[in-house]
């Protein structure tokens, strides 16, 4: 099910590799590791058989659903996915991040992990570009109002 990244994947990947750690794409990569796919991760999102990405590592969680103080409904919500931004939103203790550790199974794909940068790249820059915008029309509406009441004033005091 998971692809393990042996010498032989590792040099179909970039033509190198070395006996125990190989460089691809510029990271060192370990070659006892079982690198998963995001369609290998999505099939994994039952109760029976759940799995989750956080910080690109996949955790096998399903033994845990049940132990889970928020409830299993939440970790559900998130099977077959990527939980990161959720983890990090609840706040997690430095116990439950050692806990995630038994959990885990393996890492995302690296060709995978680049289209979710990417991914995440193409939704900061529309974001990022219009975040003036979400102050400056609001102040110039202000502006405009205040101009506006005070010119009203003006002319109802002379009347």
């Amino acid at each position: 099910m998971g692809e393990e990244m042996d010498d032989n994947s590792i040099n179909e990947t970039n033509g190198s590799a070395s006996n125990s750690n190989a460089e691809v794409n510029g990271e060192i990569v370990e070659s006892d590791v079982k690198y998963y796919t995001l369609e290998e991760i999505r099939e994994h999102n039952m109760s029976s058989d759940s799995w989750l990405i956080i910080h690109d590592k996949v955790y096998d969680i399903t033994g845990f659903l049940e132990e889970h103080p928020g409830g299993e409904e939440v970790l559900l919500e998130q099977a077959g996915s990527d939980a990161t931004e959720s983890f990090e939103d609840v706040g997690h203790s430095t116990d439950a991040r050692e806990m995630l550790e038994q959990y885990l199974v393996g890492e995302v794909h690296l060709d995978d992990r680049k289209k979710e940068a990417a991914k995440v790249d193409n939704f900061k820059n529309p974001g990022e570009s219009s975040s003036w915008t979400t102050w400056l029309i609001p102040a110039i509406a202000a502006t405009v109002v205040g101009v506006m009441y005070r010119f009203y004033m003006v002319e109802h005091k002379s009347s």
